[in-house]
């Protein structure tokens, strides 16, 4: 069987005026995952990434560590398809409808910096009438669209793949999260709690043979751990 490994981009700029740069966290967390891989020998066949700037920076940092260590890397082929989900669309769509019971949710949802906590239950409260479809708007990508989105790129892998190929995708944590909802049938509301676990680098191995395909293991970041340094281990 062939694998895939989705790998989710480094720490971004979080409460930055851009949030799709890594931060030196992140640029830090891609170079040690590149380095355990390489250290561990995996030969990567294809590598494919999202379009936004963190997602290809985290692909380049990491394959840096496999050139260095002399075992070469694939060319990064982009699509959009692993794009993460538009946030702050979904925030800018439903959050007015939120307001009559959360009067606050403007004041947190602006300064998620300076309230991480209550940033983050409001940014679940929005995203979980996102995937209900319940809330649909016109303008905004509904959730069912955007799993058809990550299923499509999905597909593009699988028809280009040999079997036994090793495959890197560096995307984000809705991205991983809607591909653990087609690839195990776990409802959308619960693959989202699994979502807010997931580390930043942290690898989810799918298993694939033919257009069959199965999770072989979710959130390592065994990497991260094994430097006993805590603020590398991060999750936005």
């Amino acid at each position: 069987m062939g694998s895939i490994y989705l790998i989710r981009h480094g720490q971004a700029s979080f409460g930055a005026d851009d949030y799709d740069v890594l931060s030196p966290i992140g640029i830090r967390q891609a170079e040690v995952l590149g380095a355990h891989l390489a250290q561990l020998g995996l030969r990567l066949d294809h590598c494919y990434s999202g379009d936004l700037r963190r997602q290809q920076h985290t692909a380049q940092a990491a394959l840096a560590q496999f050139d260095a260590a002399g075992l070469g890397a694939p060319a990064i082929q982009i699509d959009p398809a692993f794009n993460e989900f538009d946030a702050d669309a979904v925030i800018r769509a439903l959050l007015p409808d939120l307001l009559t019971e959360e009067p606050e949710a403007l004041h947190v949802l602006r300064n998620g910096a300076q309230n991480r906590a209550e940033f983050q239950r409001l940014f679940s409260k929005l995203v979980l009438r996102w995937v209900s479809g319940e809330h649909d708007k016109p303008d905004l990508q509904s959730w069912k669209d955007f799993v058809e989105q990550v299923r499509g790129g999905l597909e593009r892998i699988l028809a280009e793949a040999d079997s036994k190929q090793n495959i890197a995708v560096f995307t984000s944590g809705g991205t991983i999260t809607a591909l653990l909802h087609l690839v195990t049938g776990i409802p959308a509301e619960s693959a989202f709690g699994l979502n807010w676990q997931i580390v930043n680098t942290s690898l989810n191995r799918l298993k694939f043979r033919g257009s069959e395909v199965t999770l072989a293991s979710f959130n390592s970041h065994v990497h991260l751990e094994l430097l006993k340094a805590p603020e590398l281990i991060t999750y936005r």
